[in-house]
Formats: structure tokens, C-alpha cells, sequence
């Protein structure tokens, strides 16, 4: 598998993990990510993100999102 394969194959996990932590639809946690930009930082991070699990990964998406003032709970209703 090519390196963007796995990188877009994270980004997947990692939305649908937020959905279901977040207890919304996939389209409203993915809107969330477009408009703070995590699936670029997905990308970005790539080279440190693939050697950690998804939930580790999930937990610095979190502290981004508080950095930036995302109130997730107003951003996914």
C-alpha cells in the first residue's frame, strides 16, 4: 500500500472514531475536521501518527481542536 493510501486509510479511522465518540453522523464530524483542517494535520503528522494507535492519535486531534477554541460539542449540533 503507497504511503497516501494509508494516510487517507487513517484519516478514515480517524473520523469514524471521532463520530462515534462524539455520537454524530460521519458527514458532521467530518465537516468539523474540514473546517479546523485535521485531515491536513492527519497528513502532516503522518511520519510521527503511524507509529502510534488510533486512539493516541484521537487525543492530540482533541487537544488541537481545544487549542484552536473548537467547542466540539456546538460544532457537531
Amino acid at each position: 500500500m503507497s504511503e497516501k493510501s494509508e494516510i487517507v486509510f487513517m484519516q478514515v479511522r480517524l473520523l469514524r472514531l471521532a463520530s462515534e465518540e462524539w455520537n454524530t453522523s460521519v458527514q458532521k464530524a467530518a465537516a468539523l475536521f474540514d473546517r479546523y483542517h485535521i485531515f491536513e494535520f492527519i497528513e502532516d503528522c503522518y511520519g510521527v501518527f503511524h507509529m502510534e494507535g488510533d486512539r493516541a492519535v484521537f487525543d492530540e486531534i482533541k487537544t488541537l481542536l481545544r487549542n484552536k477554541g473548537a467547542d466540539v460539542s456546538a460544532a457537531i449540533n
